[in-house]
């Protein structure tokens, strides 16, 4: 990605916060949402534009969980460590998810297909042990199942 083209993608998200109190995470957001994460370049360019040190957007991206300091997989898999899935085998789960996608936690396949991440809790406990893959919800897992739920993406 060269700077030009990011330099001509971000400066429709500056003339759209033109203006505005407190822009920096509205900012960075839309900057995620056109490259899919933060990389140096573009947080250097964010700093020089909005006139913000260094040192305090890192803090911002570093703070909040929904920033991406490195590229991402087109798809996102999600493991709950809540204390149901916990109870109803959501450590196995995890491992078949590892196991399939051969990375390990807050890793990204070599192929760029797939992020995996475990999160404290999806809001399903009656469907424990939960995976979720982008928006989708699967149940009652057994780690046999998951591999079944993966190739659909794959």
């Amino acid at each position: 990605m060269s700077q030009e083209v990011n330099l001509t993608k971000l400066d429709s998200v500056f003339d759209r916060h033109q203006g505005e109190e407190g822009v920096l995470i509205p900012v960075l957001q839309d900057a995620q949402e056109i490259y899919g994460y933060l990389s140096e370049e573009v947080l250097v360019t964010v700093g020089k534009r909005l006139g913000i040190p260094m040192s305090r957007i890192y803090g911002v991206v570093t703070f909040y969980a929904q920033f991406y300091l490195t590229p991402r997989g087109r798809h996102t898999v999600r493991v709950c460590r809540g204390t149901a899935c916990h109870v109803r085998g959501g450590k196995n789960i995890r491992k078949a998810v590892q196991q399939f996608l051969g990375v390990e936690e807050n890793e990204t396949t070599s192929d760029s297909k797939f992020t995996f991440e475990t999160v404290a809790c999806l809001g399903a406990c009656a469907l424990s042990p939960v995976l979720l893959v982008d928006k989708n919800y699967y149940g009652k897992l057994t780690p046999g199942k998951v591999a079944q739920v993966l190739k659909q993406y794959a």
